[in-house]
């Protein structure tokens, strides 16, 4: 099974859904493809990235925040991802990846995704950043949730986010150019 089939698999899927409101859970459950796996047989770290990013079409379109973005001529922009991998997902192998909302800044919303076993263990977990982006750059958050009719006050965010907030500051001052 390839990506484009998988991309085409999660709009269909999402469109077919509920709606969600921002912040609520949504879970999918998966198998782990041939064309999943690396070298040492399970699943690539690459792909946990992609499956990531196709959840996020999901939870875009399901939201309404795809329609807003198309009908503004906005694009999604993802900002960067952290993640720990602590085992390994198998050929064949089911699992769960359960994907929501986490915070938001005035910029950049923060979404918490978990790859777990059918068996409940726990393969991999970690945040992703994203954001709409205009012709001018990133669009507010303010702007954004407003046009989904919704208010937006930017509140505390987890301190796994603002850990690794801090570190990507360190990150990119450390830069040599």
């Amino acid at each position: 099974m390839n990506l484009w089939f998988r991309l085409i698999w999660a709009l269909l899927r999402a469109w077919r859904l509920p709606a969600i409101e921002p912040g609520a859970v949504i879970e999918r459950r998966l198998r782990v493809w041939p064309g999943d796996l690396d070298i040492n047989g399970h699943m690539n770290n690459g792909r946990y990235l992609t499956i990531i990013d196709l959840m996020l079409v999901e939870y875009f379109v399901r939201s309404g925040f795809a329609r807003v973005m198309v009908k503004a001529g906005w694009r999604p922009m993802s900002g960067g991802a952290v993640i720990s991998y602590r085992k390994g997902l198998q050929p064949g192998q089911r699992y769960r990846l359960r994907f929501s909302l986490a915070g938001a800044n005035e910029a950049w919303n923060f979404m918490r995704f978990e790859f777990v076993r059918d068996d409940g263990t726990l393969c991999a977990a970690g945040y992703m950043k994203g954001a709409a982006v205009a012709r001018t750059g990133l669009v507010p958050n303010r702007e954004s949730y407003g046009r989904l009719g919704l208010s937006f006050e930017p509140g505390e965010l987890p301190a796994a986010v603002q850990h690794w907030l801090s570190a990507e500051r360190a990150l990119v001052a450390d830069a040599v150019l």
